[in-house]
C-alpha cells in the first residue's frame, strides 16, 4: 500500500470515528437536555461576501426562495452515507486552484468545471445535495479562518445531531467543532442572500483558500 493510499484511509477512518462519537455525545446531550449545544449559535445579521452578492447578481434564480429558521435535516447512517460520498466526489473531481490564479481577481465564486477555489467546491456540493432531495435552508455556505488563519469556505449541513461540515480541505464529513476553524459567517436559514454573523463581529475576511498541497 502507498503512503498516500494509508493515508488517505486513516484520514476516513479519523472522520467516521468523529462522526460516530457526535453522534453518540448528540445523543447523550438530548438525553441530558442540552441537546442544542451541538449546533452554531447565530449572532446577527452579516455583510455577504463580495463573491456571493456578484454570483446571486449573475445567477439571480440561484439564490431565490425562502425558508425556515432552524431547519434540520433528520440524519442517519444512509445520508450520512451520501454526504460523504458526495464530499469525496467533488473533492476529487475539482482541482484546488484559486480565483486569482484562474479568473484574474481575488474573489470570483462559480460553478467549478475540473478546477476552483474553496466557495467554488462548496457550491457545487450544495446543488448537488439540493438535486438529490436535500433541504436547501439547511445548506448553508459558511465562511471561516481555516488552521493557517486564512479565509475559507465549507458547506454547514444543520441535521438533528448538530451542524456538520463539508471541507475540500477535508475528505471526510465532520462536526463543525472538531475542524478547529474558526467560524465567522454563514447564509441565513431564511433566504440565501442574506448571511449571519456565527462568530464575534469583525472585519469581513476574504474565502481565498484551496485545498492543503
Amino acid at each position: 500500500m502507498t503512503l498516500s493510499r494509508y493515508t488517505s484511509q486513516t484520514n476516513r477512518l479519523a472522520a467516521f470515528f468523529a462522526a460516530f462519537a457526535f453522534f453518540v455525545s448528540a445523543d447523550a446531550a438530548n438525553a441530558t437536555g442540552i441537546y442544542g449545544s451541538s449546533s452554531m449559535k447565530e449572532l446577527g445579521r452579516a455583510r455577504a461576501p463580495i463573491g456571493h452578492v456578484e454570483f446571486c447578481t449573475r445567477l439571480p434564480s440561484e439564490c431565490e426562495g425562502t425558508g425556515r429558521k432552524g431547519s434540520r435535516i433528520a440524519m442517519n447512517a444512509v445520508r450520512f452515507d451520501e454526504l460523504e460520498r458526495v464530499n469525496r466526489s467533488i473533492n476529487a473531481q475539482i482541482a484546488p486552484v484559486t480565483d486569482l490564479e484562474l479568473y484574474g481577481v481575488e474573489e470570483h465564486w462559480t460553478y467549478p468545471v475540473d478546477r476552483g477555489d474553496c466557495e467554488d467546491y462548496v457550491l457545487l456540493k450544495r446543488r448537488t445535495l439540493i438535486s438529490l432531495g436535500w433541504n436547501a435552508s439547511a445548506l448553508l455556505v459558511t465562511v471561516v479562518r481555516d488552521l493557517k488563519g486564512a479565509g475559507h469556505a465549507v458547506l454547514t449541513v444543520a441535521t438533528d445531531r448538530g451542524d456538520l461540515v463539508l471541507d475540500n480541505q477535508q475528505e471526510g464529513v465532520m462536526p463543525w467543532q472538531l475542524t478547529g476553524y474558526e467560524y465567522i459567517k454563514r447564509q441565513s436559514q431564511t433566504s440565501p442572500k442574506d448571511w449571519v454573523y456565527v462568530g464575534p463581529a469583525r472585519s469581513d475576511v476574504g474565502v481565498a483558500s484551496t485545498r492543503n498541497r
